[in-house]
């Protein structure tokens, strides 16, 4: 049986960690390993990009795959080149909030759309946290941050819906506390054809948790006593958003490729 120190010893660089004490991303890099093991695919199959931000070091450099670190915002571009000229790579984009669904929303959108063969991992924390704890396209409304000391004026995107009406295969929704369910869903995704899409919400003691009067461990108790199972109940909904299955954008280009004469990789 793999033991906690096995997974930690495959795959995750012995690094010091630039993560604050009790952030969430740590977390999510346990799940993503995690899941990969569970999965049983070949370590050397997997490829991770990340973007700028806190989220964005979880693959880069702790991460043991080959791992891409592009500009801010511009993860999902690269992973796309990367993963139509190697269709056969499962390819994962890791990115915070700012960097996914603000400076990189757009490429979110289309990415959506084109229904490519990506597993995004949106971590969530509601503010550009790296850079000081500015509002963020996810800061809920009245929210204060370093930028919004009054409270957020404006209204917080539910990015998962965006996603979902983008066209995307696959949807859901996980937080930090719910980590049995968050490694069974990136270990589902893996086996999945077409773009999926997990928003994490993750706690961030240093910003958002001193501003609150919060600790890394009562954050964590504030996901369970204000998430839902249950899309009827009152409450942030944590599960699968959809699962639809439609023509993934890889197969389509290596298709006409080949109608035509040609050899794709």
């Amino acid at each position: 049986m793999i033991t906690t120190k096995d997974i930690r010893n495959k795959y995750v660089k012995n690094y010091p960690s630039a993560f604050c004490p009790g952030c969430g991303d740590g977390m999510v890099l346990n799940a993503m390993s995690r899941a990969v093991e569970k999965s049983g695919i070949d370590q050397k199959k997997v490829a991770a990009v990340s973007g700028i931000g806190c989220a964005a070091w979880i693959p880069s450099p702790y991460w043991k795959v080959d791992t891409l670190h592009t500009t801010h915002g511009r993860a999902i571009p690269h992973a796309t080149g990367l993963k139509v000229g190697n269709k056969d790579l499962e390819v994962m984009v890791v990115s915070g909030d700012g960097d996914c669904a603000g400076i990189g929303g757009n490429h979110l959108l289309h990415a959506a759309r084109n229904n490519i063969d990506l597993n995004v991992l949106m971590i969530n924390n509601g503010l550009y946290a790296m850079t000081g704890g500015q509002v963020a396209p996810t800061t809920e409304h009245g929210e204060k941050t370093l930028t919004t000391p009054y409270g957020n004026p404006s209204q917080g995107i539910d990015i998962c819906n965006v996603v979902k009406h983008s066209g995307a295969s696959h949807v859901a929704r996980w937080t930090t506390y719910h980590m049995n369910e968050l490694i069974k869903e990136i270990e589902r995704t893996i086996d999945i054809k077409g773009f999926s899409f997990i928003e994490v919400l993750s706690q961030c003691p240093t910003r958002t948790g001193k501003k609150e009067g919060l600790s890394g461990v009562e954050m964590l108790e504030w996901y369970r006593e204000n998430t839902t199972k249950n899309k009827e109940e009152e409450g942030i909904y944590v599960g699968e958003i959809q699962y639809v299955e439609r023509t993934e954008l890889t197969e389509e280009i290596y298709e006409q490729i080949s109608k035509r004469g040609g050899k794709p990789r």
